[in-house]
């Protein structure tokens, strides 16, 4: 064990001085955060005002937009800030408050595609059984599923690097990521990094390997089918694949990261890298459900051009006039 250092603060070292760059790229940042926070709040007003959205599938669509604020905002904000600093230091308490949000939300967006992935399986394959399976209870224990799980891991993994006696304070990333905290322990334990790497790749394959085997099954059914509803299967299942495919690569790219040499990388490359997992997902699911999916995209288009729902029963033929005589 080295020495142990008891600094109250730890310095994000990937930020870079562009000097009069930062405030395009301040304003540059909020607008994206801004995009993300109205898109978001507005898929889930959106489906929250429809009662003919009031199905699994847009319910769960509203708790992945739910993610998508509560991850973006325990990020951007702070990385905002950061850009027109010139120093770039984050308490201990902030920082590791910074790893349950920033971790806790890609854990949630997986485990809720997850449930989603199971939802189109049920509907697909077992369709004489959707509304029996797919109730309110169960709805609801599966999004309660889909928050417990990431909250537990996430405490866990948070109070045992909290504990770790640390050997530096400077964080190669423009926020606070765990593997490199753990990186910075004094305490140099092969079999733990071990260990701990084989459960964080356990926790984040076992439900993308769900999903895979989820979507294999549903091709496999839709093969059986005629052209027509096969066609239309996949094109209620492709706004779900889309964002899976967005959120594997990012969140790859995050992963890997993790494992290189920085200095190796170009700056830019590394910051871009390291923030699309958190950044990319927000900004791209309202875009991929509200222009993909047919209902959601016909209220948007309703709402945006201003044009007010009129009931049918409220609509009165007037009578006819008179015969000319």
């Amino acid at each position: 064990m080295g020495n142990a250092t008891h600094s109250f603060y730890f310095n994000l070292t990937l930020f870079l001085n562009i000097g009069h760059y930062r405030y395009p790229a301040f304003v540059f940042c909020l607008l994206i955060y801004s995009f993300i926070v109205f898109a978001n709040l507005f898929i889930i007003l959106i489906i929250s005002w429809e009662k003919t959205l009031h199905e699994p599938m847009y319910i769960f669509i509203a708790v992945l937009s739910v993610n998508s604020l509560y991850g973006s905002s325990g990020f951007l904000p702070r990385f905002l800030i950061d850009i027109l600093s010139d120093s770039h230091f984050i308490s201990r308490p902030a920082c590791f408050t910074q790893i349950f949000f920033i971790y806790s939300y890609a854990f949630f967006e997986v485990t809720t595609l997850s449930i989603m992935a199971y939802d189109r399986y049920v509907a697909v394959c077992h369709p004489l059984h959707y509304h029996r399976k797919m109730t309110t209870k169960t709805v609801s224990v599966l999004i309660l599923f889909a928050v417990i799980c990431p909250i537990c891991y996430l405490t866990v993994t948070t109070i045992m690097i909290v504990v770790l006696p640390l050997c530096g304070h400077n964080i190669e990333r423009v926020y606070c990521a765990s593997w490199n905290i753990v990186k910075l322990s004094c305490i140099a334990n092969a079999l733990n990094n071990t260990v701990a790497m084989f459960w964080a790749i356990f926790i984040a394959f076992l439900p993308f390997g769900f999903i895979l085997f989820t979507y294999v099954r549903i091709v496999a059914a839709c093969w059986k089918k005629a052209s027509e509803v096969r066609g239309k299967v996949l094109h209620s299942c492709l706004p779900h694949v889309i964002s899976f495919m967005i959120y594997s690569v990012t969140s790859f790219s995050d992963a890997a990261l993790s494992r290189q040499n920085l200095k190796d990388i170009n700056p830019f490359v590394a910051i871009i890298l390291s923030i699309e997992f958190v950044v990319i997902p927000p900004l791209m699911n309202p875009l991929v459900y509200g222009l993909k999916l047919p209902e959601i995209r016909k209220h948007i288009f309703r709402i945006l051009s201003l044009k007010p729902k009129i009931p049918k029963n409220s609509i009165r033929t007037l009578p006819e006039p008179p015969p000319l005589t």
